[in-house]
């Protein structure tokens, strides 16, 4: 099991195009990331991770709800 941050950068880092939030919280649980019997608020999680890591610069918004993982050399 894996925090919600680190969902987020395992399937971001592992994909070459931006995906949607949903798409990725529908990943973290299908690849079991997240269990949403632990993390009784797994959609709140993942949000608070997209914006937290978008803050530190470790991933990118590439339109409404879309995120990659930020160019490395950064």
């Amino acid at each position: 099991m894996s925090t919600a941050r680190e969902a987020v950068l395992a399937i971001l880092s592992a994909t070459d195009e931006p995906l949607h939030w949903t798409v990725v919280l529908d990943r973290a649980l299908r690849e079991g990331h997240l269990d949403p019997f632990t993390t009784p608020d797994v959609r709140g999680e993942v949000q608070h991770a997209l914006l937290a890591l978008r803050a530190e610069g470790a991933i990118v918004r590439t339109a409404k709800g879309v995120y990659a993982a930020a160019p490395q050399g950064r």
